[in-house]
């Protein structure tokens, strides 16, 4: 009887344990402490969908012009819940109503907010699946995700989605001040070592407050917001929007369009087998509510697939293939230039003949010189603004609120437009 009494003691120790240590705490360079706070956020963040984001890069190839751009959308995914927490409980505080079940739901859309991503993020999306935006994905793997989890997920996918009665959820998880921004901006400012782009985002999660069912800054959090609007924008003409960064998207973009070509006319080319299916198929959004095991093939793809065949194409017999291969592997980039018009044929036609000269066909020149545009805008004014409550309780949009008449600059629309071409390339040499 003892020993039965012991073991049964034994027993419910080791299940108390396990419960226990659902309740993890996580070292982030960025934040300190961050505290995975229920089973069912330890056991998304456990899930093989999430798990892949261990595997893409937050910045794709952004490490060619900043080194320490190495962090991955699993660290960006935890920052954004951890940020989540924070301004509930903020908002909590401050008298505002938030259930539990809430707030546990509204950490869980934004910690899967990103689980569509494909390899190398956004680089590589209309190059894998044009036409199928990696927010669907997203929601297609969340809706599976509670399938597999017994319906535990309803309220945070109606949060992702909008579709949750209080709508001021869904402004946290996808607005021109959601927890995704504030997080990508502090975390890649931190990693790329771009000062400029650094927010402060403690004292913006302080700020925040409801009017209504609408989040909206106290006015005393004005210029707060200000430093983050203009520190979005030189975060992306210092960072996302990198001439250099271009040339090596441009590349590796170029790369994957001859991959297709190549596969789609019956060449067998070196990848793993899921990347192999998407290579050689294209699928619709369609598809993957249709093909059951597709959601699995596409949870087997990052940037080691890519890189890995990437190694391998470096000695494929295609001219093409090989020589973009071994140019992106050792960092020879594309020359580019911007220009503040679409180039014409005055730019172009000298670019060509330089490729003609180096042996190249018409045909192959179109894989070594790639146009394209750029635009920046920190603020869309007319598309979900954001609203200040101000001291007589009147909610003003921000670029009225402000008395900075450069906020009301960065509503506009920049665009440049440039050219990237392989300088000194030789297919036959």
């Amino acid at each position: 009887m003892r020993i039965t009494a012991f073991l049964n003691y034994k027993f419910v120790i080791f299940v108390e344990k396990s419960v226990l240590n659902k309740r993890k705490i996580i070292n982030d360079p960025v934040y300190g402490f961050i505290t995975i706070s229920s089973d069912l956020l330890f056991d998304l963040v456990e899930h093989p969908y999430f798990q892949r984001l261990r595997r893409i890069k937050q910045l794709g190839l952004a490490d060619v012009v900043y080194p320490g751009a190495l962090h991955t959308r699993f660290h960006h995914a935890l920052g954004a819940m951890h940020l989540m927490s924070l301004a509930l409980k903020s908002l909590q505080e401050k008298g505002h109503l938030i259930w539990e079940p809430e707030l546990e739901a509204a950490q869980a859309a934004i910690l899967l907010h990103d689980l569509g991503h494909g390899p190398f993020s956004h680089v590589l999306e209309s190059v894998l699946m044009p036409g199928v935006a990696h927010e669907s994905i997203t929601l297609v793997m969340m809706k599976d995700l509670n399938r597999q989890m017994n319906g535990r997920l309803d309220m945070a996918i109606q949060m992702f989605e909008g579709t949750y009665p209080r709508k001021f959820f869904h402004q946290m998880i996808s607005s021109q001040l959601d927890m995704d921004r504030m997080d990508y901006l502090k975390r890649d400012s931190f990693y790329t070592g771009v000062v400029e782009g650094s927010i402060g985002a403690d004292r913006l999660i302080k700020m925040l407050d409801l009017s209504g069912d609408q989040l909206v800054v106290e006015e005393k959090g004005l210029l707060s917001i200000e430093n983050f609007l203009h520190a979005r924008r030189l975060m992306y003409w210092q960072v996302y929007l990198h001439k250099t960064l271009l040339s090596a998207q441009a590349m590796l973009t170029q790369v994957l369009y001859r991959a297709r070509e190549l596969s789609a006319a019956g060449e067998e080319l070196f990848a793993t087998p899921d990347f192999s299916r998407f290579l050689k198929n294209r699928f619709s959004l369609a598809d993957f509510e249709r093909q059951d095991d597709l959601l699995s093939s596409f949870n087997g793809l990052d940037d080691n697939d890519v890189w890995a065949s990437i190694k391998g194409w470096v000695k494929h017999s295609d001219p093409v293939l090989s020589t973009l291969s071994r140019m992106i592997l050792g960092r020879n980039l594309f020359k580019i230039i911007f220009l503040d018009t679409p180039p014409s044929e005055e730019i172009l036609n000298p670019l060509r003949r330089q490729l003609e000269e180096a042996g190249l066909t018409e045909k192959e020149q179109e894989y070594f010189l790639v146009t394209g545009e750029t635009a920046n805008w920190a603020y869309e004014k007319d598309h979900d603004p954001i609203r200040v409550k101000m001291k007589d309780g009147n909610l003003l949009d921000i670029a009225t609120a402000s008395d900075i008449p450069t906020i009301d600059a960065l509503t506009k629309i920049v665009r440049k437009y440039y050219v990237c071409w392989g300088k000194n390339v030789s297919l036959r040499g």
